[in-house]
């Protein structure tokens, strides 16, 4: 009890620690934004007025209809299915053909879905809910067969846990499904020990691409 007490805190903590980092480094992008905004007005003041049209950071990509994605699931001991293979990391605007449902990484939308114990309850873009793992979260999904008290109690843990969200997804195998950066596993409910297990291992865990980046700022719907 007290090892499970010492490891929820542990957990908070850096939550907590990567929250205050989120928040730094909005800030910093604010006072960025200001700046960029009075070197335009003097530019402009001066008379010269250059028009230029950068390119979006999906890298130019509007056409691509496949996540680069290639392997294979393999099951670890603690029943956790690791992906074993290539993950795709690029921003595209079309959508994408994910291998696996829900996915659990591969080539993503340029825009995250909001993670901060986000609960949506209707089907998401999965490209967006991507590039929300890639950001450290943990997807928290299910299908029709899940019992609506079950969906209840998940969403209720979900609300308390920066950088999770809970979406429907009506194609996926399982009831419950839990997902992040490459890792996936099914759990029978929010009361099964596995739940807090996975969330502890993957919530901002050593799988995450962009440690601490962003769950906030994204879509919201």
């Amino acid at each position: 009890m007290g090892t499970a007490k010492k490891s929820s805190a542990a957990r908070t903590a850096r939550i907590e620690e990567m929250r205050r980092a989120e928040q730094a480094r909005e800030r910093r992008n604010r006072i960025l934004v200001v700046a960029a905004s009075v070197v335009v007005v003097a530019g402009l003041v001066a008379g010269g007025v250059v028009l230029v049209q950068a390119q979006s950071d999906d890298g130019g990509s509007s056409a691509a209809d496949d996540a680069k994605t290639a392997g294979k699931f393999a099951t670890d001991a603690d029943g956790v299915r690791a992906w074993k293979g290539t993950l795709g990391r690029e921003h595209v605007t079309k959508s994408v053909d994910y291998p696996v449902t829900p996915p659990v990484g591969g080539d993503h939308n340029p825009v995250w879905m909001n993670c901060n114990g986000d609960v949506y309850e209707d089907e998401i873009n999965p490209a967006n809910a991507v590039h929300s793992l890639e950001h450290g979260a943990v997807w928290v999904t299910y299908n029709g067969d899940a019992p609506k008290a079950e969906v209840e109690a998940l969403a209720a843990k979900v609300r308390k846990t920066p950088y999770t969200l809970m979406s429907p997804v009506d194609g996926q195998k399982d009831p419950v499904v839990l997902t992040a950066w490459g890792h996936q596993r099914t759990v029978t409910g929010a009361a099964d020990p596995a739940v807090d297990a996975f969330l502890e291992k993957f919530v901002q865990g050593q799988q995450t691409p962009e440690p601490g980046a962003a769950c906030t700022g994204g879509l919201s719907k």
